[in-house]
């Protein structure tokens, strides 16, 4: 049998002699659809072909399910549906036919990826690219829920990504369980896997998927908790649509949310676009938004506090000691540092940050060429969307076996009391420790040695293949002071095509 390939015509092939069995490249199905090349089984184990309709001489997508019958009823009927809702991000579906021992529909052919792939090539996208996907899919899933109907499939194995960069939802497949609600939900979901490689739903079909990030509680850890640089107000909507107490939008109120936002291209302006406009009604738009009450809440919360604390302090200065019947003013207070009594503890002062400078941070690179030196001064930049990057390396992720690692070094130019230094890295997944030594003995080959020889205490337990992107090390000893500080990476995160590298955003190291 022939491949049909770009350029060559589809009547050069002759079809097999066969009706049902397994397919194979060249057979026609229904007298049209010719089956070109197997492109994989989708996760309802149903085979997906690349194929040509020797009809219109275009490219189509066929999905095949044995057997077909009462047990395809649900596929067949699911793309008829679909084929009735038109729209630039949904699939175009154009047949489903029946033929009892196998089923199949013929759908448009999208030349791209799946979100999924995309993902697991290039690791999570930044929150633009990430938004304007979701715009896609919400607005796909607008026009499905105007007629009536429930995608129910709604996954980064479903959300399609042209090479053109179009971006399309296909395989509408609900069922009893499914509704506009999970629909909307998903579509959060999508949002979340886009901009950090991990799903945070568990709906059957998509197991596969990394899960999200979750704390002690079981609660997923928001976008920001995992990589630096997401917007708050793009934290905020992705949370506020996964969580099951808030009520949702309609799915036409999410996707005109989600064009503001995917008309500010620039990640700095997502963090200043306003007011999440989520109405409690398509129909009012002058109700508070039900996604955005957890804020609401948090503000009214914070207010009540302040006019409790304001009343109290307001009764006592009025009442001092007496009744303040007699209409004198009470006598002044004085406001002194008391020594804690017997079972009373004072309470300690808060750390803060110890303020770095560019001078005060270099580069530890003992075993490699050294042209990984330059940009140590932006991880103290107090910007999380600036950093220093490592070299991509191939085939392992321990700097592809080349090097012991590589480390930012710090010099708080003086002794000094420290109780933590937080790490924010531009992925999760690396390997990494605080170490402290005596001295910086310069930056050369020999002195980077000396330092990889010489820092041996470690500050708190290292960190191995980190859930997230923000390392915290804490364990300090109170009774010690410390000026040699040393972020020491032995392992690197994946970024697609069997190669590693991770970027250090920002270092903050807190005193008492």
């Amino acid at each position: 049998m022939t491949q049909v390939g770009e350029g060559q015509e589809a009547d050069e092939v002759s079809p097999p002699m066969m009706a049902f069995g397994a397919p194979t490249v060249g057979e026609i199905l229904a007298e049209r659809y010719q089956l070109a090349a197997h492109v994989n089984d989708d996760s309802a184990g149903r085979q997906v072909w690349r194929g040509v309709d020797v009809v219109l001489r275009r490219p189509v997508a066929v999905v095949l399910r044995y057997p077909g019958g009462d047990s395809a009823m649900e596929m067949l009927q699911a793309a008829v549906r679909a084929s009735r809702v038109i729209h630039s991000n949904l699939v175009g579906v154009y047949d489903a036919i029946d033929e009892g021992q196998r089923a199949y529909v013929v759908r448009e052919w999208v030349d791209g990826d799946s979100l999924r792939e995309v993902i697991a090539a290039a690791g999570p996208l930044d929150a633009a690219r990430a938004t304007m996907i979701a715009h896609s899919v919400a607005s796909a899933i607008a026009a499905v829920h105007a007629t009536g109907m429930v995608h129910g499939n709604i996954h980064p194995g479903t959300v399609m990504i042209g090479h053109d960069g179009r971006v399309v939802l296909a395989d509408a497949r609900a069922d009893s369980s499914d509704t506009y609600e999970t629909d909307i939900r998903a579509i959060g979901g999508v949002l979340y896997f886009a901009m950090t490689g991990h799903w945070p739903h568990h709906e059957a079909g998509v197991t596969a998927l990394p899960d999200a990030v979750r704390d002690t509680t079981g609660a997923v850890v928001a976008p920001r908790q995992l990589r630096p640089g997401v917007p708050a107000y793009v934290d905020d909507l992705t949370m506020d649509l996964l969580d099951p107490r808030l009520a949702l939008p309609s799915s036409e109120v999410l996707a005109a949310e989600l064009s503001r936002l995917d008309a500010a291209t620039e990640e700095h302006y997502l963090d200043s676009v306003g007011p999440l406009r989520f109405t409690a009604s398509a129909d009012d738009p002058s109700e508070p938004a039900q996604a955005s009450r957890r804020k609401i809440a948090a503000g009214i919360a914070g207010l009540v506090v302040i006019a409790v604390i304001g009343l109290f302090f307001g009764i006592s200065a009025l009442g001092g000691d007496g009744d303040g019947g007699d209409g004198q003013s009470p006598a002044p207070q004085t406001q002194t540092s008391a020594t804690p009594g017997t079972g009373e503890t004072a309470a300690p002062a808060p750390p803060k940050p110890i303020p770095l400078t560019a001078d005060q941070v270099r580069i530890v690179d003992a075993d490699g060429a050294r042209d990984e030196l330059d940009g140590a001064e932006a991880t103290v930049d107090g910007d999380t969307s600036t950093g220093w990057l490592t070299d991509a390396y191939e085939r392992n992720p321990n700097f592809g076996n080349l090097k012991r690692g590589m480390g930012v070094l710090i010099d708080l130019q003086e002794p000094r009391s420290v109780t933590s230094v937080r790490v924010e890295l531009s992925a999760s997944g690396s390997s990494a420790e605080l170490l402290v030594g005596p001295a910086d003995p310069g930056s050369s080959r020999d002195g980077d040695n000396e330092v990889v020889d010489t820092f041996t205490q470690r500050i708190g337990e290292p960190f191995e293949n980190a859930d997230g992107a923000t390392l915290t090390f804490s364990g300090f000893s109170p009774d010690e002071t410390y000026q040699y500080l040393m972020v020491w990476i032995t392992k690197l995160p994946p970024i697609g095509g069997e190669k590693y590298q991770i970027g250090v955003q920002e270092i903050t190291v807190e005193g008492p």
